[in-house]
């Protein structure tokens, strides 16, 4: 706890100071991760998301780099951030999460994965803000459709809470995860956002936080491709 007291100071301090910290500048690289990630889909117009889904997503998570533990299925922990949709339409800023636990359908010989997942409703999304929530157990999850399958989604069909798509080897597909364990990474939003965060609510409001240049380029990288997709 004292550590990360400590860490918190100096990133108070050094917003004061106008100079980022060591401990910022690791959460901006974050970021600037799942940023990456989120453009790898629109560099491949073949393999979008279906409109609908993105029409109706509350919230969207980007877990880049997820691990592989074992020879056939499994996920070591993965770092990433989730934003969700405001009232406006809008996007929040980033809120630091952990996946740990579950397993994934990775592709054969494939070490490491990008992962995104997209929330539909705001109960599903609620389950982490309150504690943590295991897909596929607190939330029903489906490998998300790509492609003319895409193409040919309406919100009718949207029936999960929580759709999952994967990223690698320039190929992105819907990905069938089930298992993993969501939480927030509270640590790491206190570094970003320079200050103690003691509620998911604080971030996802903003009221009174930074609004970091990488924080500002993921909803930008969200909205235009949600602006695509139209």
């Amino acid at each position: 706890m004292g550590s990360r007291f400590f860490g918190v100071c100096l990133a108070a301090l050094a917003l004061a100071c106008g100079e980022p910290t060591f401990a910022q500048r690791v959460e901006a690289d974050r970021v600037q991760q799942a940023i990456d990630a989120f453009h790898g889909m629109t560099a491949m117009p073949d393999y979008r998301v279906p409109a609908a889904l993105m029409r109706r997503a509350y919230a969207i998570a980007v877990i880049p780099r997820v691990q592989r533990v074992s020879f056939i299925v499994g996920i070591q922990r993965g770092r990433g951030v989730l934003v969700t949709r405001g009232s406006d339409g809008t996007w929040s800023r980033p809120l630091f999460i952990s996946l740990a636990g579950g397993s994934v359908g990775w592709q054969a010989g494939v070490q490491s994965a990008d992962l995104i997942l997209f929330f539909r409703t705001q109960g599903s999304v609620d389950e982490i803000l309150h504690g943590g929530s295991t897909l596929g157990v607190s939330a029903s999850i489906a490998a998300g459709a790509v492609g003319r399958e895409a193409s040919a989604v309406t919100d009718a069909d949207l029936q999960a809470e929580v759709y999952s798509y994967s990223r690698t080897r320039g190929i992105f597909a819907g990905v069938a995860v089930q298992g993993g364990s969501l939480s927030i990474d509270f640590d790491a939003n206190a570094a970003y956002y320079g200050k103690e965060i003691s509620s998911a609510n604080e971030v996802l409001a903003g009221t009174g936080l930074p609004d970091p240049p990488t924080a500002v380029r993921l909803r930008q990288e969200i909205s235009a491709y949600e602006k695509a997709l139209k």
